[in-house]
């Protein structure tokens, strides 16, 4: 999925505000909507636990995979 998408998704989703500025060159600005800022508080916490575990999670894949490679 590419960005414009992604953005065109989100403010859709109204995770996003869009403010379009009618200049040259145009100028559009994004910003998180309420319901975008209480999932960002949701979603920190759990890329920070990702951050504290990946190589243990990066362990677990390469055992996992070594293992079903001899089956």
């Amino acid at each position: 999925m590419d960005r414009v998408h992604t953005l065109r998704q989100l403010h859709e989703d109204g995770l996003v505000t869009r403010t379009a500025y009618a200049e040259v060159p145009p100028r559009v600005e994004y910003a998180l909507a309420p319901p975008g800022r209480g999932l960002h508080e949701i979603v920190t916490p759990l890329i920070g636990w990702v951050s504290d575990h990946q190589d243990e999670i990066r362990a677990n894949r390469s055992r996992a995979s070594t293992s079903s490679s001899r089956s």
